[in-house]
């Protein structure tokens, strides 16, 4: 009878032992399932902010006619259409809406007050001589989505163009999908 409890005993200890061996291993195995997912994501955002910083710059360096195709290329068709709303409020110009218009059309889907109206894509400057990207700070990412903090800097003109840049993954490549622009800082 002694020896029956004592391997009772033995056996709830060795169950017990197994089970805590087995909780940490899962315990591990989600830590490293969270630390690769972590990685990707910094990867990935790390992917996004070069795409932009490249794609911001070699948009600026192109002519003035090539422009819109590499906007169209860099940004989601939602936001080239708003954008070029955006840029036309007000104009003499076929296809042009008014202010009213314009914010009726695409409240639901922009904060209309961001959307730099009367500017052209990415700085509030009509002439610009050298951009480049002087600060590039990522504020937020999601799992398909990335918010950044971007300074563009015309050094010849004096002139920085603080924007905020929503930019997403859709199909393995990297889009605009919204840009919040701010006042133009004069030096």
């Amino acid at each position: 009878m002694k020896r029956t409890i004592i391997v009772s005993l033995f056996l709830i200890i060795a169950c017990k032992q197994e089970k805590k061996e087995a909780v940490a291993q899962n315990e591990l195995q989600v830590k490293e399932e969270v630390i690769q997912e972590t990685k990707r994501h910094t990867s990935e955002a790390e992917d996004a902010k070069k795409w932009l910083q490249k794609n911001i710059e070699d948009y600026f360096k192109a002519d003035l006619v090539a422009q819109e195709k590499i906007m169209q290329k860099m940004t989601t068709l939602d936001y080239f259409d708003y954008k070029t709303d955006a840029t036309n409020v007000d104009m003499d110009i076929d296809g042009s809406l008014t202010t009213k218009e314009f914010q009726d059309k695409w409240r639901k889907k922009f904060d209309v007050q961001k959307a730099g109206v009367g500017y052209g894509f990415l700085i509030t400057g009509q002439d610009w001589d050298d951009i480049k990207i002087s600060s590039c700070k990522i504020l937020a990412e999601g799992q398909h989505d990335f918010l950044f903090d971007v300074v563009l800097s015309d050094k010849k003109l004096n002139a920085e163009y603080p924007i905020t840049v929503s930019v997403i993954k859709d199909h393995n490549a990297f889009l605009i999908a919204d840009v919040w622009q701010k006042e133009p800082k004069l030096n």
